[in-house]
């Protein structure tokens, strides 16, 4: 390309130009640049159009976006945040001293693209604003031994998403040993469970890992040739691929087993119907919203959660449950009547439970002596009064995780691992009629996608995603999860975008997360599995007095259509439609009678 810029600018006469290109010819050891040596340059880049997902990339923020895109129908979105730039990064195979030029399209403030381990100087170019798709080049040659560059594109810290298409790294191509694996074959299922599905497959030649993808997105991803893939719903068919990767890139997928999970109950409907509502009945307090008798709850509501049982100390882990008294709630039943309305519901199909802790009720079990004490406290309670089961409603203070504790799947906190044990020990000791459901807010759970704890380099609110393991631990034995989606800050969706309350769409996102599995603090090998539809329900404020995100019956009903149908969704696109949604739950059946039962009218009307 050189020479033949320089011939045709100097305007040499033609027969000049014969006369210097026949000399070169004639001498030992030089040779044309002809176009079939130009034909040996290619783009050694894998995926730089973001076709195939984050396939041959990793990123520590990032994910596929629709739109916008330069050209596809793919291109990378990713988020800084904090102490992360939201770099994606994949390493290349090249030739020794040769030139490469990198090229790239960015959108955002403060966008980078270069390349490390050139050999020589390692190079990078970036904009300070493209507020449409821009153009990034930059070119290096390689060292004398170089085999391998990692090219990588990032932002700036708490500067907001940036999107990046169409990624090239053009050169001579790498030698013939930098090939990716040819895909896995003899792909077949070994187990299937009503939960999860076990796989192997035959080892390919050169491979170093394996990705397993689920309906065509990736789930896991391990260095043996076989795995199993967990959170699946009952019931339910799934196709499952994998793929093989070496320093090199990674194969085509194989060819698709299919697997049909069975009918077992896992964490268990205890004769739940298909679609329940779920309410607090405030059982030990009065507020703005008047007394109500657990009599005169309508029959509407499938689960009955006393309000609150609340410890005698933060750390003790001695959870007592005192009825409002006489001064405070003039209407109140006796306990005898008490007593009896509970037996009603349960005749009637209804469950009632207990449930711990509440805005007032922090709850820490920081050692073994206190997890015994919760145990035996909250059995008292549970046998007392002849409940269903129990709730875990903490909040504020009552979970956070130790600054060296950074895995979800193996909790090392005390007050995580605490709790964990004493919630299997009372589900073993009631058996598998025994319900448990948990009620944390989205900053414990969804915003765990971003932040887990202190985070890599410390600093992060030590709460972040701090119900993830206590979840997870219990998924087998969990019978709702039931997010507040309410009084919640802006939190970041699986489309990277923030979610703010006040409409269908924060709801539909924020559960869309809980159905679909997400990676936590944004590790794509670390990914918090999907809970069965049947196990989830959608926390919403009764009224405008309830708490904040409250959102209009036809809001409810928006949400609804687009999770159980996919029809009447909004901005943001789920990854599933799921019939099987348990159902609603709000906060509280008090402030619901003060408004006319408004939510309850909403939930009848829907599911019939």
């Amino acid at each position: 390309m050189e020479r033949a810029r320089r011939a045709h600018g100097a305007r040499r006469p033609r027969t000049v130009l014969a006369l210097l290109t026949a000399a070169l010819l004639a001498v030992p050891g030089i040779t044309a640049l002809s176009s079939a040596a130009r034909a040996a340059d290619a783009d050694v880049s894998r995926n730089g159009g973001f076709e195939s997902g984050l396939t041959g990339w990793t990123c520590t923020a990032g994910t596929t976006v629709s739109s916008p895109v330069h050209s596809g129908t793919s291109a990378l979105q990713a988020t800084p945040a904090g102490s992360d730039n939201a770099q994606c990064a994949q390493t290349v195979t090249v030739q020794p001293d040769a030139q490469y030029t990198l090229t790239g399209y960015v959108r955002g403030s403060y966008v980078y693209l270069g390349a490390n381990g050139t050999g020589t100087t390692d190079v990078s170019t970036w904009t300070q604003s493209a507020p449409d798709w821009q153009k990034l080049s930059t070119t290096f040659r390689t060292g004398a031994t170089t085999t391998k560059v990692t090219i990588y594109t990032h932002g700036w810290y708490g500067t907001g998403a940036y999107h990046a298409d169409d990624i090239s790294l053009v050169g001579p191509g790498g030698s013939g040993t930098g090939q990716p694996p040819a895909a896995p074959t003899g792909l077949r299922t070994t187990a299937v469970t009503s939960s999860s599905v076990a796989l192997s497959w035959s080892a390919v030649t050169g491979a170093t890992s394996y990705a397993v993808y689920r309906d065509g997105a990736r789930v896991q991803t391990v260095s043996g040739t076989s795995a199993t893939v967990t959170g699946l719903a009952a019931s339910t068919a799934y196709g499952f691929q994998v793929t093989a990767s070496n320093d090199a890139g990674e194969s085509a997928k194989s060819a698709v087993v299919t697997a049909t999970t069975g009918t077992g109950s896992g964490g268990g409907s205890a004769d739940l119907p298909a679609h329940a509502l779920v309410g607090y009945l405030h059982a030990s307090f009065a507020n703005g919203s008047g007394h109500t008798r657990l009599a005169d709850v309508p029959d509407s509501w499938d689960i009955i959660d006393l309000a609150f049982g609340e410890p005698t100390s933060t750390t003790s882990g001695d959870i007592r449950f005192h009825r409002c008294p006489v001064t405070e709630c003039p209407n109140v039943e006796s306990d005898a009547d008490f007593k009896a309305a509970i037996k009603a519901k349960q005749a009637a199909g209804k469950k009632v439970l207990i449930s711990i802790g509440g805005q007032n009720g922090q709850v820490q079990l920081t050692t073994t002596a206190a997890r015994d004490t919760f145990v035996s406290s909250v059995s008292r309670i549970i046998d007392e009064y002849g409940l269903d089961g129990l709730d875990i409603d903490f909040e504020g203070h009552s979970l956070s995780l130790n600054a060296n504790d950074t895995d979800f799947k193996n909790p090392t906190t005390p007050v995580i691992v605490n709790l964990i044990s004493a919630l299997k020990t009372l589900k073993a000791q009631y058996g598998a009629k025994f319900v448990l459901t948990m009620a944390p807010e989205t900053f414990f759970v969804q915003n765990g996608y971003q932040y887990y704890g202190t985070g890599k380099w410390g600093g992060q609110d030590p709460r972040c995603g701090a119900y993830l393991p206590v979840i997870h631990a219990l998924r087998d034995d969990l019978t709702l999860l039931h997010v507040q989606d309410y009084n919640s800050g802006p939190i970041m969706g699986l489309d990277n975008q923030y979610h703010s309350m006040g409409g269908a769409d924060f709801h539909i996102a924020m559960t869309d997360m809980l159905l679909t599995g997400f990676p936590v603090a944004g590790d794509a090998t670390n990914v918090f599995p999907p809970l069965r539809p049947d196990q989830v329900a959608i926390g919403m404020p009764a009224s405008t007095n309830a708490g904040n995100g409250h959102v209009a019956p036809s809001e409810v009903t928006k949400t609804l259509d687009c999770l159980t149908k996919r029809t009447n969704c909004g901005s943001y696109a789920t990854h599933g439609t799921w019939p099987a949604l348990r159902g609603l739950m709000t906060w509280s059946v008090n402030w619901d009678r003060y408004s006319n039962w408004e939510f309850q009218k909403t939930f009848d009307a829907y599911f019939g």
